[in-house]
């Protein structure tokens, strides 16, 4: 579900941003985990300031050192898709 908020930040460039992690098993540290993580939010191109956040979040918390990142992104609406009503007519 979109709130007003999201359709602000898209309207304002975020975007649909997903992140693939894959990072070191914590147990053996010279292994990368078979499995990785996915993060999904809308985020800001090309600084991405929340996944900035979240992955100084991951090393400062979780175990597993980071190994790399695959970065997706998608703009869901763009200010050319809105356009304002300027009139509006009726029929009975």
């Amino acid at each position: 579900m979109t709130t007003l908020q999201d359709t602000r930040n898209q309207l304002a460039g975020y975007r649909l941003t997903t992140a693939e992690i894959y990072y070191r098993h914590p147990d053996y540290p010279d292994l990368i985990n078979p499995h990785s993580f996915v993060w999904q939010d809308f985020d800001l191109f090309p600084s991405f300031p929340e996944l900035r956040k979240f992955l100084a979040f991951w090393q400062k918390s979780l175990d597993g050192k980071l190994h790399s990142i695959r970065i997706m992104h998608a703009r869901l609406i763009t200010p050319a898709e809105l356009r304002s009503i300027t009139s509006e007519h009726w029929l009975n």
